[in-house]
């Protein structure tokens, strides 16, 4: 295990370059008392590893110095198959960057342990897409990666799902994200960080003038802190119902996690059912939301929430439950053949 920590250790300054004791400490979770242990080992060894005192100080290995730690592990070679998915690196533009990486890749490594990272290639297989939605067609998606990786500002035509629809923007774009099939760009305007959604840009320009990125950006970061942020918007309301049980057993699937876990951490039981409190994005949203669930699920609070389902329930009931004075034909039935 120390033996793998330290290599960890040499590979991550090898890419990062400075690092300090603390931010080693975290990327390997141990303590900083650890980190120190396994600098003093590796002087030991002869590796040319120094460290600079003060706020902006941190260790570093000297200049020009690489390791040749070329070994995998089986389970770190069969992984590699997996790490790329190749509907999106296609849509990138690096599909056939990425068959070639893995050619080459494959026919390095021993005989065994290509045979085992052929068999996980073999029985695994990533599909990112949703159900039931068609992929997006995203035209610019190849001109704004390009973008990104060169941090060259763009000039895009987009169109919002509010008014005015269609605007024009310049932007420095910072990364892009794969989401459920679908692709955001998360870009910095005049006055913050947004995200846009490839496929609604109508058109781009990419401009001459390129852009320094903001200092200690973490992409993965910012999107996980948007997404956070998103559903506290999102769900503004909060709802009380009550669940049968089997209702309550088939719950989770017809509501986003976050309602299934506010569900779960609210739920008490309530005489053969069981009785949540659940975030809700809006009354006429969770009236669609439940109706979904028919009669294994009653609102008790608020009053129009419960209103505008008792409404939905009565037209229903008009479409579907026969009048009185209407006599309605007895079904047709069918002859067997034989």
């Amino acid at each position: 295990m120390r033996a793998s920590r330290l290599v960890s250790l040499l590979l991550l300054l090898q890419t990062k370059g400075r690092m300090t004791a603390q931010a080693l400490a975290d990327e390997l979770e141990v303590s900083v008392r650890t980190i120190y242990r396994d600098v003093d080992s590796l002087h030991a060894a002869g590796v040319p590893l120094y460290g600079d005192a003060g706020p902006s100080g941190g260790y570093r290995l000297l200049d020009g110095y690489r390791t040749r730690l070329t070994g995998l592990t089986e389970q770190e070679a069969e992984s590699l198959f997996l790490a790329g998915l190749p509907g999106p690196a296609a849509e990138l533009g690096l599909g056939e960057a990425v068959s070639a990486a893995q050619l080459k890749l494959m026919a390095a490594l021993p005989s065994p342990m290509r045979d085992r990272a052929s068999r996980r290639a073999e029985r695994f297989h990533l599909d990112a897409p949703s159900w039931y939605y068609d992929p997006e067609r995203s035209p610019f998606l190849e001109v704004v990666a390009d973008a990104v990786w060169r941090s060259r500002l763009l000039e895009v035509g987009y169109r919002r799902w509010r008014a005015p629809e269609d605007v024009t923007r310049v932007l420095r774009p910072l990364g892009l994200v794969l989401k459920a099939g679908r692709w955001y760009l998360v870009a910095q305007g005049e006055t913050r960080i947004s995200t846009y959604r490839v496929s609604q840009i109508q058109s781009v320009t990419v401009l001459e003038e390129s852009f320094e990125r903001p200092e200690g950006f973490d992409l993965a970061a910012h999107w996980a802190a948007s997404l956070e942020e998103f559903q506290a918007r999102q769900y503004t309301g909060e709802a009380v119902v009550r669940l049968s049980p089997r209702g309550w057993e088939s719950f989770s699937s017809h509501v986003l996690p976050l309602v299934a876990r506010a569900a779960e951490e609210s739920a008490v039981d309530d005489g053969g059912g069981v009785r949540v409190r659940i975030p809700i994005e809006s009354v006429a949203h969770a009236t669609g939301m439940l109706l979904r669930m028919a009669g294994e699920v009653e609102v008790l609070e608020p009053a129009e929430l419960r209103e505008q389902v008792t409404e939905a329930v009565r037209r229903l009931a008009a479409i579907y439950l026969p009048q009185p004075g209407v006599h309605l034909p007895a079904p047709a039935t069918v002859s067997s053949i034989s």
